[in-house]
């Protein structure tokens, strides 16, 4: 017999804004079923990050059927569960757990997310030269969707030197040597001048981290901007941007496309992903967040 019921949840830090709640819980409506999908924010339990396997484990203890994991737990993760899918094993980052038969298995749902999203918003952009802020979880799950969307190549930058060296080599090796290269913040001005576009993939502009993640005068007009971060949607990066007349994209719709494959992967039915796109622009200008005409795991 198919299950109408499901409990969920999201660990993160600094999550109070998140619209993953509101997401999920609408599609579940929609669908006839019912989703409890609550917060588990590690600052307000005043718990470290590596606490993220405790925080699994009562989850699972607990009843739950899955849980989406975000910044800074993503990797962390990866320690405490039984399985991964291969695309989570490519990746080394997992934004999505789901409990089945006493098993945690991670998934990666930021990759296609991204993907979906960008081939929606910036279809027509260059990609020859893509220049990319932030080697974390994030931040490794997007350069995967743009080399899988044909970037010539990925520079990531990263004030961890360590970091980017290492999802580098790991997309060098998935793609083939040369797709991929790592650089630290110094040498932003001079790559940014030779590039196509800008991702960025850092929680600056973040409700809990306001502010710009580079110098503004980095930016120029001929270089497209993609953002992760969906709270708020249109961040000061964007805004920014804008005003000089870049291309952008903000985070909105990987939000939304991530979210419909974990809700796939958390309740087995098929999402309606343009009716959670839809949601996501209508609960961000309900909380406050201009909504923005244009179309970041929770």
């Amino acid at each position: 017999m198919a299950r109408d019921s499901f409990l969920v949840g999201l660990i993160g830090a600094g999550i109070g804004p998140s619209l993953s709640p509101a997401l999920h819980e609408r599609e579940a409506d929609r669908q006839g079923l019912r989703c409890l999908y609550r917060l588990i924010d590690i600052d307000v339990l005043g718990v470290r990050p590596e606490a993220v396997g405790e925080l699994v484990r009562a989850a699972r203890d607990l009843g739950f059927d899955g849980l989406n994991i975000t910044h800074p737990c993503k990797q962390l993760v990866i320690g405490h569960l039984d399985a991964l899918s291969p695309q989570a094993e490519a990746l080394g980052a997992v934004n999505t757990v789901v409990f089945e038969n006493g098993r945690a298995t991670g998934h990666n749902t930021d990759v296609t997310g991204f993907a979906a999203s960008f081939a929606r918003g910036l279809p027509d952009v260059p990609l020859d030269r893509v220049v990319q802020l932030g080697a974390g979880g994030a931040g490794a799950a997007v350069a995967h969707a743009m080399l899988t969307l044909g970037a010539g190549r990925v520079t990531v930058v990263d004030a961890l030197a360590d970091r980017a060296a290492a999802l580098a080599a790991a997309l060098n090796g998935h793609f083939g040597e040369g797709r991929a290269a790592a650089a630290g913040p110094d040498r932003l001005a001079p790559l940014l001048a030779d590039a196509d576009g800008l991702v960025h993939a850092t929680p600056t502009g973040m409700a809990a981290h306001p502010g710009l993640p580079l110098p503004a005068g980095l930016l120029r007009p001929e270089l497209w901007v993609a953002e992760v971060v969906y709270r708020p949607l249109e961040t000061e990066l964007l805004r920014t941007a804008r005003t000089l007349g870049c291309a952008t994209l903000d985070g909105g719709g990987m939000a939304a496309f991530q979210a419909a494959d974990a809700f796939r992967l958390f309740t087995g039915r098929e999402p309606d992903a343009a009716r959670m796109l839809a949601d996501i622009a209508e609960l961000a200008a309900a909380a406050g967040t201009p909504e923005q005409p244009r179309i970041t795991a929770g």
